[in-house]
């Protein structure tokens, strides 16, 4: 029974922390500014983009992530930082850029939506 209760409280605290953690905004700085303003959707929050920033103001855990990187970068070009709680590292910003560097140019642009 003592058993029980520990690993519910755990379960409890775990998902908390990562509540907590989904909180904070994401911030993209790309290297070139869009064209409109523009929204869509990465890593499970809506990002909207203006100028030379992409913001998801409600991200889920999982928008934190290289993976959410490399769909902003695809979807309105080179991302310069990109920025929560932490700074993504330049492995990693690199590794996001890779596909749209290579594709050379600054990424496709979307439409107003």
């Amino acid at each position: 029974m003592k058993l029980q209760f520990l690993a519910a409280c755990a379960a409890l605290a775990t998902l908390s922390a990562g509540s907590a953690l989904a909180g904070d905004a994401i911030t993209a700085k790309l290297a070139a500014p869009v064209a409109a303003k523009t929204k869509f959707i990465a890593g499970g929050a809506m990002f909207n983009c203006d100028g030379d920033v992409c913001v998801a103001a409600a991200p889920t855990s999982q928008t934190f992530a290289t993976a959410t990187c490399k769909t902003i970068a695809d979807k309105v070009g080179v991302v310069a930082s990109f920025e929560g709680r932490k700074t993504l590292d330049a492995d990693k910003l690199a590794d996001c850029n890779a596909k749209v560097i290579a594709k050379g140019g600054a990424g496709t642009q979307l439409a107003k939506q």
